[in-house]
């Protein structure tokens, strides 16, 4: 299983940052500039953001780091919005110390190098910050540039569940049931795939559906079985609009239904949705 990446993080996330020892903008500069972003304004936030970074504000750096690498009232340059980053994670500021990871994560405007986006990401994790908790989680996980280490992966993958991030609840399942860094335990795998498939996550409603087809962590229920099925297909789960489509048409002979999901399946890039689709018509007399 490969983890998420996680996105960087966008110009408003950076207000209401205060965890560095600099003076940052005042709300009304905020507000002024939260206000040209809904405008896409972004000529006059990088006017406006320009002098304050020059003079040490930490937010101000980080925002003109994001600029730098979208490429927004400023001609992108991945190496400047690096430097940015790092002037304002220097300062302690979690974003800019999360942002600064991912880009030695993936070698944008830096050479790739997992030893320091391992030391970025602990910065801001120590701090709380879920993402990088997250995605140190992945790195263990999958052993990029560390000997793969499932506790470790496990450890801070929990510390980003219990924040209520649905990517790592659904990961932490995963963990759970096929007891990668913790003790195989389904009871604890249905807790935390609940958990996610309660925020949407197609992925755990789609396995969370299987255990209840299985009997796995709780007792068996068709009929959990299929809402759970349902509501992951229904979210986009290629996995879950075949295994629907299948079991409507075959254990309930709605054949419109099971059309209608394979076809999903099929417009999402799924050869078998394709496949049961055209059967599906056939059933339905639409073709021969």
């Amino acid at each position: 299983m490969r983890f998420t990446k996680i996105l960087l993080a966008t110009i408003l996330l950076w207000f209401g940052l205060t965890n560095f020892n600099v003076l940052a903008m005042s709300p009304e500069q905020q507000q002024q500039i939260s206000i040209l972003y809904n405008k896409g304004d972004y000529h006059n936030i990088l006017r406006l953001t320009q002098p304050l970074a020059e003079q040490g504000d930490a937010i101000a750096q980080g925002i003109l780091g994001e600029m730098h690498l979208e490429g927004k009232g400023t001609k992108q340059d991945e190496f400047k919005a690096f430097e940015w980053y790092q002037k304002s994670a220097e300062q302690g500021n979690t974003k800019a110390q999360y942002n600064l990871g991912i880009m030695y994560a993936n070698g944008r405007g830096v050479k790739k190098d997992y030893s320091k986006a391992i030391e970025w990401y602990q910065k801001a994790a120590q701090q709380g910050d879920v993402y990088s908790q997250f995605n140190l989680g992945d790195i263990y996980f999958n052993g990029l540039g560390v000997t793969q280490n499932y506790f470790k992966a496990f450890e801070w993958t929990k510390k980003a569940a219990e924040k209520g991030f649905a990517n790592a609840q659904y990961n932490l399942g995963w963990m759970y049931f096929n007891g990668l860094g913790i003790r195989q335990d389904y009871l604890k795998a249905v807790e935390w795939y609940q958990k996610a498939a309660d925020q949407g996550f197609d992925k755990a409603q789609f396995n969370l559906a299987r255990m209840y087809a299985n009997g796995q962590g709780v007792k068996r229920d068709s009929i959990k079985f299929t809402e759970w099925l349902k509501k992951s297909a229904d979210n986009g789960n290629t996995e879950a609009q075949i295994m629907l489509a299948l079991r409507l048409g075959l254990a309930y002979q709605d054949w419109i239904n099971a059309k209608y999901y394979s076809g999903l399946a099929c417009d999402g890039g799924e050869q078998r949705g394709c496949d049961i689709y055209r059967l599906v018509r056939k059933q339905l007399g639409e073709v021969k």
